[in-house]
């Protein structure tokens, strides 16, 4: 089993709680919009670090991470792209990765908006953890703990701040 912490949208900040709320996490993905390497190299710091960059990460970001990233973690394939859109208006790119790859976990950010929902179509849970970071219209700093277990995504948590 692992237990996986799930942030995007930092433009650039950390709260001061991202470590302690990731404490119990194997690793840590991040979907895209770091905002700066610093946000980078303080994440790394702690957790292994999966990520993508986002439209406003700059060249150094976009040489560490992909636009879209594929992988396994334990027996669910994931797929993550930060401009990846949702269930039902998925973004060109990302259909297509999705009929590709049959995905049980699909991550996205970009929106700034929480959002958990079972993309029935696809049959694959999609994430937008929606936004870790002080700048942009959202009202609530979000993240989103995990476990994969086997086959099994379970023990979502969310946790919020206030802006």
């Amino acid at each position: 089993m692992k237990k996986i912490g799930i942030l995007s949208d930092t433009h650039g900040f950390l709260h001061p709680e991202t470590e302690r709320i990731f404490q119990s996490c194997d690793e840590i993905w991040h979907a895209g919009d770091f905002g700066s390497i610093e946000v980078v190299k303080e994440l790394q710091s702690f957790k292994l670090l999966r990520g993508v960059y986002g439209n406003i990460d700059g060249a150094w970001i976009r040489e560490e991470f992909k636009e879209l990233e594929t992988f396994s973690c334990e027996d669910v394939t994931v797929l993550m792209k930060h401009i990846g859109g949702y269930p039902g208006k998925y973004e060109k790119s990302m259909k297509a990765a999705i009929l590709h790859h049959s995905p049980k976990l699909v991550i996205c950010g970009h929106s700034h908006i929480l959002k958990v929902v079972y993309d029935k179509h696809f049959n694959h849970l999609h994430i937008n953890p929606g936004a870790a970071g002080r700048y942009g219209f959202h009202t609530t700093i979000t993240m989103i703990r995990i476990a994969i277990d086997g086959s099994q995504i379970k023990d979502l948590e969310v946790v919020e701040f206030t802006k």
